[in-house]
Order: C-alpha cells, then structure tokens, then sequence
C-alpha cells in the first residue's frame, strides 16, 4: 500500500490515495499503520475518496480502529495533498465528510500549499445532538463530576462531539490519567473528545486535548474549533483568537452572525513510502 504521511501542527495522519489504492480493511489497517514500534507510528488512517458531491471525499479512522466524522487537521491536509500531488489545480475545493461538507481556500507558494482555511460550519449546540447527558437543551458551563472531582463543561459538536474544560494550567495536567475518564465518562453515549483550556487573554489560549480513540494529541482542529465556540459563549474571548498547542498554532474566528466557524493553519507532508499489510 503506498501512502502519504502528514501532520498539521504535529495531528499526524497517514494518508492513502483511494483513486489508486484499494483499502479493503480500513479499520484493521488504521490500527496497524498508526502504532508507532510495528507500523508506521500516526494518529489514525484518513483515506482520500472520488465524491459525486463535492471535489473528494475523506474517511478517517482513528487508532483504535474506530471510523471518526471529522478531522480539521486532516482535512487542512488533504487539501494540501490534492493540490500538491496534481489531483487538482482549484485552490478553493470542497471535501465530502462524515461530519458535513467542508469548503476550503488554499494559500499557495512556490506550487505547493503552505496554508489553509476551512470553513467548518455550524457549531452544534444542541445537547440530544452532540450527545451528550448533561445540562438542558444546551450544555454551557455545566458542572461535571469525573473521579470525584468537579468540573465545568461547555459541549460543542463539529461534526464530532467535544467537552471544553477551562483550567488555570494546561501543563500540570496528568491528561492520561483523566482523559480517558472523560471519554468513557457515562455522560457521552458516543464518548468525548475532551479540550482543557487554559485562557491567556482575549485573543489567546493554551489547549491540549484527548481525542476519542487515539488519546492525547498534539492538535485537534474541530477540538480548536469547538474551543472558541466554548470560550465565546462564556465569555471568556473575543471571537477570533489564536490557540496554542502542542504542535503549533491555530487561527479560530466564530462568526455568531453567520452561524460558521473558520479555521486557518499549516499543513505539512512527511514523506511518502509504502508499506506491507501483514494479512
């Protein structure tokens, strides 16, 4: 199987070209390519698809096998691919996911993409549909006990479901020993991805984030996403801001009036190779 790997701000994906390549056990082979001594070490498999509705179309699967809705990072990369592989030569394309239709402008340089913006869409805010038990019709700052500690939570669907949690410091965090209580956690029928945010001021953050199915990472983009819509209804930020991650820096803007989240960031390719599949 030949593939690409890539990361945007370290969220890092391998990448197969399904107008070429036949995938026919995506989730056994998300599991193998992503463990990171025996395969090639990623966050999750996202294979690139034809689409009758839109220029391609995404599956992602995360390392555990399980197939997700959603990937801002992923998403950001695979414009990149398209693009920098000759798939396509449009520098505003729109990309078929399970999480809805993604349209997305590229900044290009030098013939390749160094940069871009996706709009997201609509944040969801309704509780039944994100899911998740808590709150009433909407889950904003809502009290939470996790391991019999209390915790706030704003919940915030991107196409996948997300628990904000603000803190005063993100490093302090032993993220493997709570993030896992949170996306098992008996109020998220379809588990959480799970931000701890700490705000710096108006305009910046610090996140980290554990992701359902592959634990922590080093960036989310939906979790971004669903972090500036978090950080606006409570009032904690303006409505653009930079969040700061692991692997690097996000540019959010929820515009409340036009109902759309708009994310801008880097992506980046690895390297190609090919692998064996064991079966």
């Amino acid at each position: 199987m030949k593939f690409t790997k890539m990361h945007g701000c370290g969220n890092d994906y391998i990448y197969v070209n399904c107008l070429e390549e036949v995938v026919e056990e995506p989730e056994r082979t998300a599991v193998f390519v992503s463990d990171r001594h025996f395969g090639i070490g990623s966050d999750g498999l996202i294979l690139i698809h034809p689409s009758q509705v839109a220029d391609f179309r995404m599956a992602m699967y995360n390392a555990d096998g399980s197939e997700g809705k959603m990937c801002g990072n992923g998403v950001r990369c695979i414009a990149k691919y398209v693009y920098d592989y000759g798939l396509t030569d449009k520098e505003q394309i729109a990309i078929e996911t399970l999480g809805g239709m993604k349209y997305l402008n590229l900044t290009v340089e030098d013939g390749k993409v160094v940069q871009v913006k996706v709009d997201m869409g609509a944040p969801i805010l309704e509780t039944e549909k994100i899911p998740v038990r808590l709150g009433g019709n909407r889950c904003v700052n809502e009290p939470l006990t996790v391991s019999g500690k209390e915790y706030r939570i704003t919940a915030v669907s991107m196409g996948n479901p997300h628990a904000v949690v603000f803190v005063e410091d993100t490093d302090s965090l032993a993220l493997d020993v709570i993030g896992p209580e949170f996306e098992h956690h008996e109020a998220f029928p379809d588990r959480i991805n799970t931000e701890f945010v700490q705000v710096l001021n108006r305009k910046e953050v610090n996140m980290r984030v554990w992701e359902r199915g592959s634990g922590e990472t080093l960036a989310c983009g939906t979790g971004t996403c669903a972090t500036v819509v978090a950080c606006v209804l409570n009032g904690l930020t303006d409505n653009e801001i930079t969040v700061h991650l692991l692997g690097g820096d996000l540019l959010l803007n929820y515009d409340r009036e036009g109902d759309r989240v708009w994310m801008t960031g880097p992506a980046a390719v690895v390297c190609d190779g090919e692998i064996s599949l064991p079966w």
